[in-house]
């Protein structure tokens, strides 16, 4: 790591992240003089010697301490990859991060996180609504494993959410997880709150974590370690990824959290490959352009849809003034409202596909964050195996649709927008005349 460090200043200056996403943890000597680094498309390392193997293969199967300036070396690419240690080392950049552990995907750095950090009587409470796979996971596959879920909404106050802790039999909770902002609400939770009552029912034998889904602001524009998190979770797929053509997750913590999360990828197998690790190193390198972008052009988006005779109601983290909870959060946690927005169209679920179903240079497609803009109908797709219900309680409501905002012109966006609105209106005014 002190040769890491030292690339990462000059003259004594710490370098911003947007510069380090071009050369940090990478030496185009190793390469040929590379300018890149290349994709170390290889399943296994040949050792030096015997000796050698051995020494590894204790270090990843902790048979000895690691000594203070000793790392592992590479076994086999399901261990480690030089592809993903150079990505691994960049993403702690964003989030000042110990390390980092890339994967095949965001459930799977959700899913490999949970289970390294959970075990059968364990209580996990956790913010609602999240993503549907998620939501899925907690409630359904944990169950499987004797792990209860515990669900509390992001406008519980903190002595709310106190109350809910108390309900849990002593010794049982070990997890909060939240993620926030909310997919598809924006509704944030109160990290600090959560924190302090992580470390209120902490005991040696027993932490309790604070794992965060940062995918909607992070790494760029929300930093929960900073806030008292202990894990900070990605769909790298989205605003990592950021093009749409990739798949993958990562995981960011202490180096002894990440020990037992590395360890536990090691066994399940959910790491990521060279390959799509060389695409999302390349995708870092553009990181904050395709985000800060993005969000202004939603900024102007959102405030044209509040005012949009058609609107109901915008989800959008500029428009918090009705919610002072949820602005002080805001304000505390959150370096731009991003480029994620949810609107409620006057009308259910009938005047939403008409909108949908009309859309032109916004992709009716799930996922979000990448380069092009995309809509979505979230109580039918991407969160429909969560009860109406439920949803209905979440806030996720029939005639809700969320946006993701690309970097296309926005005022060829709302163009698009406009002609939309404009044939579920001209539908609405036939409906009437012919009643």
């Amino acid at each position: 790591m002190s040769t890491l460090h030292d690339h990462a200043h000059i003259g004594g200056q710490q370098l911003r992240p947007e510069s380090l996403m071009m050369s940090y943890g990478y030496t185009p000597a190793w390469s040929e003089g590379a300018i890149k680094p290349p994709i170390f498309q290889t399943s296994t390392f040949v050792f030096k010697n015997a000796e050698e193997g051995k020494a590894f293969f204790e270090l990843a199967y902790g048979l000895r301490q690691q000594g203070p300036d000793e790392e592992m070396g590479l076994i086999y690419s399901r261990l480690n990859n030089p592809s993903l240690e150079i990505l691994e080392h960049r993403l702690c950049l964003w989030d000042e991060a110990d390390e980092a552990a890339s994967f095949a995907s965001g459930m799977a750095a959700i899913s490999t996180t949970l289970l390294a950090l959970l075990q059968p009587g364990d209580v996990v409470l956790h913010s609602e609504p999240v993503y549907g796979g998620s939501d899925f996971f907690l409630k359904n596959v944990l169950r499987k494993f004797g792990i209860e879920a515990v669900g509390f909404r992001p406008t519980d106050t903190p002595a709310q959410m106190a109350a809910r802790a108390a309900a849990i039999a002593p010794g049982r909770l070990a997890m909060i997880f939240v993620e926030t902002p909310a997919n598809p609400t924006n509704h944030l939770v109160d990290l600090e709150a959560c924190a302090a009552l992580a470390r209120q029912y902490s005991t040696d034998e027993k932490p309790v974590r604070l794992v965060v889904d940062n995918t909607f602001l992070g790494p760029v524009f929300q930093h929960p370690l900073k806030h008292g998190a202990d894990v900070v979770l990605y769909s790298a797929t989205k605003f990592l990824g950021g093009h749409s053509d990739l798949i993958a997750g990562a995981a960011l913590a202490s180096k002894p959290l990440m020990k037992e999360i590395k360890a536990m990828r090691t066994f399940m197998g959910t790491m990521c490959d060279p390959n799509t690790g060389w695409m999302l190193m390349r995708s870092l390198e553009t990181l904050k352009l395709r985000m800060e972008r993005a969000a202004q052009s939603a900024q102007l988006i959102a405030d044209w849809l509040r005012t949009h005779p058609l609107v109901e109601r915008t989800y959008y983290l500029t428009h918090l003034e009705h919610c002072p909870a949820q602005q002080d959060i805001y304000q505390r946690h959150c370096l731009s409202p991003g480029s994620m927005i949810s609107f409620d169209i006057k009308g259910g679920e009938a005047e939403a596909f008409r909108f949908l179903n009309t859309l032109k240079l916004i992709k009716l497609a799930v996922s979000l964050g990448g380069t092009e803009s995309l809509a979505e109908h979230p109580g039918t797709m991407t969160h429909s195996d969560i009860t109406l219900e439920e949803q209905h309680e979440m806030g996720i409501t029939p005639q809700m649709i969320r946006l993701s905002i690309g970097v296309e012109d926005p005022q060829d966006l709302m163009l698009d927008l406009s002609q939309a609105f404009e044939a579920v209106g001209m539908v609405k005014e036939r409906e009437m005349e012919m009643a």
